[in-house]
């Protein structure tokens, strides 16, 4: 039996009639970049995660390099990070010329605790970026409170999380800066690179939408070095025509989370920690297997035709392009996970049959 990690044209079958209908009205209206799609899902993600403003930008890692040009973090500014995460956390904060601090993580969560981030600040920290890691929010109570003592500035990368939340609190809707990613990979996901900020602030909002066209916010006068930033109509379209299916989406992304651990229970691995405090958006469902047994598991998987994966093999401070600086550091719990970590397939339109070939697939190598 075979089973991707991910399953597009499982979701294509679902909703791939009335994605052509919306890119065909976009074509129609020959109305390509800063349209009404744009300003539709800006309103929508804005009332999802319960803020009053939302910016469309061209990815993720736009949205995060957007607030922190917008925060003005820049040259002599360090910015705390966890070292377990994609790389384009840490690559927005050397865009603007500041240093990234890379701290170590929760081994039950994968995320930055409030500890940690204590443990990294010094008097040049000037931000934090938090990243929801698989789609469970961080301890942002906690992590917020060490922010507003030591005043600074707290950017959620929720790349994974839409969807998630920390007591009825939506992710994004915490920090000053909310950044999230519409790869087509992540819960809700474009037909190519896309993302969003979210904000509380109106004159964050007009800053973030001055920097992602050119510095402009009246044609041909450009008040400060900006970008080309801007989410496209057809993308917008698409997100828009998926947003409605995202709650049902991620239901179906914990109801397969929970007959994991059913199928699972006993099993010589370590379960996804759920903290109970918010919705998990399940991103992905990730197991930790002894470090010495976890490639072959892989191997055993992909022989009986399951996709997983390793999110992520190498920390940030151990990357090559950080690792001449960060030589000295170090971060135990994200070596460890990066050795791990194992990702097993999750996504709506998985079936119980699929799920049960996974499990029993994985018990019988260990």
């Amino acid at each position: 039996m075979k089973v991707p990690l991910l399953d597009l044209a499982a979701e294509q079958a679902e909703v791939g009639a009335e994605v052509r209908a919306a890119v065909e009205r976009v074509i129609a209206s020959g109305h390509f970049i800063l349209g009404p799609e744009g300003a539709a899902l800006e309103r929508e993600i804005a009332a999802l995660t319960g803020v009053p403003h939302a910016v469309a930008c061209n990815s993720g890692t736009d949205a995060l390099h957007l607030a922190l040009r917008a925060a003005d973090i820049g040259p002599g500014d360090e910015v705390v990070t966890p070292a377990f995460t994609f790389i384009a956390t840490a690559e927005a904060i050397s865009y603007v010329g500041a240093t990234p601090v890379f701290a170590d993580i929760d081994p039950a969560t994968f995320n930055l605790t409030a500890q940690a981030l204590e443990r990294s600040l010094t008097p040049g920290t000037r931000a934090v970026i938090v990243v929801h890691l698989f789609g469970q929010c961080a301890d942002l109570p906690a992590i917020a409170e060490v922010c507003a003592r030591r005043k600074l500035v707290l950017i959620e990368d929720c790349a994974q999380a839409i969807g998630a939340d920390w007591g009825g609190r939506a992710a994004g809707a915490w920090g000053e800066y909310g950044c999230f990613s519409f790869y087509p990979t992540k819960n809700l996901g474009a037909y190519g690179d896309a993302g969003m900020l979210t904000t509380r602030e109106a004159q964050h909002d007009t800053r973030l939408r001055m920097l992602r066209h050119h510095g402009s916010r009246q044609t041909y006068l450009h008040e400060e070095i900006g970008y080309n930033s801007r989410l496209d109509e057809l993308q917008a379209a698409v997100l828009r025509v998926k947003l409605p299916q995202l709650a049902r989406w991620n239901e179906a992304r914990r109801a397969h989370a929970a007959r994991y651990r059913e199928l699972l229970a006993g099993a010589p691995l370590e379960l996804p920690a759920e903290h109970g405090r918010g919705a998990h958006a399940y991103h992905q469902f990730t197991v930790r297997i002894a470090a010495h047994q976890r490639d072959a598991a892989k191997k055993a998987l992909a022989d009986a035709g399951v996709s997983s994966g390793v999110y992520y093999p190498i920390p940030l401070h151990r990357q090559p392009v950080y690792a001449k600086d960060f030589a000295g550091l170090a971060l135990p719990e994200s070596e460890a996970a990066a050795h791990e970590v194992l990702s097993l397939p999750i996504y709506p339109q998985l079936t119980d049959e699929q799920i049960r070939h996974v499990a029993a697939t994985l018990r019988a190598c260990l």
